[in-house]
């Protein structure tokens, strides 16, 4: 590794975690790596997420100011625009980072400058801190290096986004976040390694993510709407009809006995022919299960 060692800038944006904004500070805090600019911004809180980064900030001195709510991509392109880093960690609010964890992708990043992102591995933690299950855990998946084509069509496990560092030049190239995006991880995956840089997902524990009552994921049409639209903007690949067909029979047999009225809808987007095995299971999770509660 070279002897200068580049900045990194880890930014936070806060809304409404309360309960979790100081272990996610405080874990960025206690990193092992020296080089290291916060900032920190409390996106129109109403809970007392403010007075506890205060805190926080009157004894570490880092970065930290407070907005009205502008959401997320806002929020992640206004810091990014003020940040000094050569490479970008946004991080939740609601997660942990393990204590190494930026100097062991400082250290893969350097030299390599065709990987636009490097990931890692985490562990799943439900509210109160407390791990999943292992069965349930996601911190043994093996190396790999995604092109667009391993993203757009799932063809290897995604980088999660609590672990992404993101090389500001790759960040520059494809113009930041979409503030019309919401789900700002797999837009920002897809637009890097569409512009021809390579995410690698290292073998390694990275993070602790957070699942709970407020995750996005639980939405199912925040998160159908987010990824239709995601797709959409590259209509031009040859599979993107099998790609977003596919992704509507997950959704239909996800939400079959969950939300049926929504089910029902997707169900209509989906022309008989691309019909899988994934719809038949659907069907009777429709018409034959008793409704699950979210």
């Amino acid at each position: 590794m070279t002897d200068l060692q580049p900045l990194v800038t880890v930014i936070i944006a806060s809304y409404n975690h309360g309960p979790y904004i100081e272990q996610s500070i405080q874990s960025v805090l206690d990193q092992t790596y020296p080089n290291i600019e916060l900032l920190v911004i409390d996106d129109g809180s109403t809970d007392d997420s403010v007075e506890r980064i205060q805190r926080l900030q009157a004894e570490h001195g880092f970065d930290f100011r407070v907005q009205q709510n502008q959401g997320l991509t806002n929020t992640l392109n206004g810091a990014i625009a003020r940040a000094r880093g050569s490479l970008i960690v946004p991080f939740g609010s609601d997660d942990i980072m393990m204590p190494d964890r930026i100097a062991v992708q400082v250290a893969y990043m350097d030299g390599k400058p065709e990987v636009g992102i490097c990931a890692g591995n985490i562990e799943l933690i439900d509210a109160e801190g407390n791990l999943f299950p292992e069965k349930r855990q996601r911190r043994d998946v093996p190396f790999r290096r995604l092109d667009f084509d391993d993203m757009f069509l799932e063809r290897k496990p995604y980088p999660p986004a609590p672990t992404l560092m993101i090389r500001r030049e790759a960040l520059d190239k494809v113009g930041g976040f979409d503030p019309s995006i919401r789900l700002e991880d797999l837009y920002i995956e897809l637009k890097i390694t569409h512009a021809g840089y390579f995410i690698d997902g290292l073998n390694v524990v990275m993070a602790r993510y957070r699942k709970h009552a407020t995750n996005s994921y639980k939405n199912h049409r925040f998160m159908i709407d987010s990824i239709l639209s995601i797709y959409a903007q590259f209509s031009d690949h040859p599979l993107y009809d099998e790609v977003r067909y596919k992704f509507l029979n997950s959704m239909f047999l996800k939400t079959a006995n969950r939300n049926r009225a929504l089910a029902r809808e997707l169900l209509a987007q989906i022309p008989f022919k691309h019909w899988t095995g994934k719809t038949w299971r659907g069907l009777g999770r429709l018409y034959f299960s008793p409704l699950e509660k979210n």
